[in-house]
């Protein structure tokens, strides 16, 4: 086996990082680790999430009209949205964020998303990933390009939780992986002693493979050593939770441990609901249910931390405002983002508000976008990041942000 593809296979380095890495990449872990560092995390549903019926405009009549069967039940009836400002609630599997809404650090952006006119999954979540919709040839994500920017030259300032590396981390920069589930600290080929000294006195040069295999094992050590090390103190002889919220705990006591992680991502699959999608009851509540556990506990692990972090919830798009004759809802347009975070000006609604009568929708059918999402990151990596603007340039070429979301 070529040596690049056996790093690439045993899983100690993405393909774009060991493309792309310059000769000249420098290892520096930091001596002073930073306890205030700033941290983003961006959690993607793929699929297309029912923004109206995650964050419901329940004093809308045109709403309850379109959705006979799925419509969520205003506040104070059985099964109701839970109140938010008056005028929105949120739907009720959700009720584990609402400290956070409580405490002014969760807030949404309604009628927000990408102006590209897509109804494709995979070339909407590719224009929300590299964050230049309608651009197909754009090669990197804007959160790799993000990690150019604020770079301290260490492998594992930046980790996505899945097999392989998604969209949004592609680019030159280096991103360190780990599984999600139960397998997130499993032992890799790479591991096993005699392979290990092997491949360390092969790849014992300055050419820039070499650097990169040295970047891609230092990173892995380090993230299964405080996996280990979180396992052992949160076990106490019972196994960590399964699915989202155990792949949130463990991401969340990574971040606890290393300060030198600044960005991770993580994403769930599961929104495409054309068929049965339920209202207070079905698929899209029992996703939010361990959507919203999940959140609670990244910010219950994060502790401390979260006062410094960032968490970012978006989809590819959202759904029709009518729902279709099989019970579900068909690609939309506008969408919802959560942003959440220690800083984060919440308990509001943000966003410029179209309204739902027919002649309100995007194309007579979906709710309208009034807020490009761009402008949601944007307002993130200025307010939060410190980013100024020519630093935002190179995170979203040709883009400037035309309305201020003051998270």
């Amino acid at each position: 086996m070529k040596r690049r593809n056996f790093l690439i296979q045993s899983g100690i380095f993405s393909a774009t990082a060991i493309t792309a890495i310059s000769s000249n990449a420098i290892v520096a872990r930091s001596t002073n680790p930073n306890s205030n560092q700033k941290r983003l995390i961006v959690i993607f549903l793929r699929g297309a999430v029912d923004g109206l019926n995650v964050v419901v405009p329940y004093s809308e009549t045109a709403y309850y009209q379109a959705r006979p069967q799925i419509a969520i039940p205003q506040p104070g009836k059985e099964g109701g949205v839970i109140d938010l400002d008056g005028r929105f609630g949120l739907h009720p599997a959700l009720a584990p964020l609402m400290p956070e809404w409580q405490e002014n650090s969760l807030a949404f952006v309604h009628a927000c998303g990408s102006p590209d006119p897509t109804r494709s999954h995979f070339d909407a979540q590719q224009y929300m990933e590299n964050a230049t919709p309608g651009d197909k040839h754009t090669q990197d994500g804007w959160m790799n390009r993000l990690l150019g920017v604020i770079s301290q030259k260490t492998p594992i300032q930046a980790v996505s939780v899945g097999e392989t590396t998604p969209g949004i981390f592609s680019g030159r920069m280096p991103v360190a992986n780990i599984a999600s589930g139960r397998n997130a600290s499993r032992a890799l080929p790479i591991d096993r002693t005699q392979l290990s000294a092997a491949f360390d006195q092969l790849y014992g040069g300055n050419d820039a493979l070499s650097q990169t295999y040295r970047q891609g094992r230092m990173a892995h050590e380090a993230i299964v050593k405080d996996l280990d090390s979180e396992m052992n103190l949160a076990n106490n002889g019972a196994p960590l939770p399964d699915g989202f919220a155990g792949d949130a705990q463990r991401l969340a006591q990574l971040m606890v441990l290393d300060p030198r992680i600044e960005l991770g991502f993580m994403a769930l699959g599961g929104w495409d609901t054309h068929v049965n999608q339920g209202n207070t009851q079905g698929q899209l509540a029992r996703n939010l249910k361990k959507l919203g556990s999940g959140l609670a506990t990244l910010v219950e692990g994060l502790g401390s931390v979260y006062q410094n972090t960032t968490i970012v919830v978006m989809s590819e798009f959202g759904r029709t405002v009518k729902q279709n004759d099989n019970g579900g809802t068909d690609h939309g347009h506008g969408n919802v983002m959560w942003v959440l975070g220690g800083k984060i000006r919440g308990g509001k609604v943000y966003g410029e508000w179209p309204g739902l009568s027919t002649d309100q929708l995007y194309q007579g059918r979906d709710l309208a976008i009034t807020t490009d999402f761009r402008d949601v990151i944007s307002a993130v990596l200025s307010d939060h990041l410190h980013l100024n603007q020519a630093k935002l340039n190179q995170v979203l070429p040709n883009y400037t942000s035309t309305i201020k979301v003051a998270l």
